[in-house]
């Protein structure tokens, strides 16, 4: 049985206290299916990316519904890591799904 896993982890803010500071996150995918050459990569990769690829996948997904991506909100109550955190846990559902 073929079976891939992915997982959202280890953010790092990016130049940090710059008004351009941003926050990446490691993507690790592990699979067995014959599909891939690789069988696990690791890359890191920005909240806009991922928005990039929810419009990519919505231009071609016809009438499958693409997944919501977490929120982007400055006004969030709370703290930063707390929002950080939040927001992973969005990115790894959105690829899960």
């Amino acid at each position: 049985q073929e079976l891939t896993t992915v997982r959202v982890q280890d953010p790092r803010v990016q130049n940090e206290g710059s008004w351009n500071s941003y926050v990446d996150y490691k993507i690790f995918l592990h699979t067995n299916s014959k599909a891939f050459t690789a069988k696990t990569s690791c890359v890191r990769r920005r909240y806009r990316e991922f928005v990039w690829l929810r419009r990519q996948l919505q231009k071609n997904a016809g009438l499958v519904p693409v997944p919501e991506l977490p929120g982007k909100s400055t006004f969030f109550v709370g703290s930063t890591d707390e929002f950080i955190e939040k927001r992973r846990q969005g990115l790894q559902q959105f690829l899960e799904k």
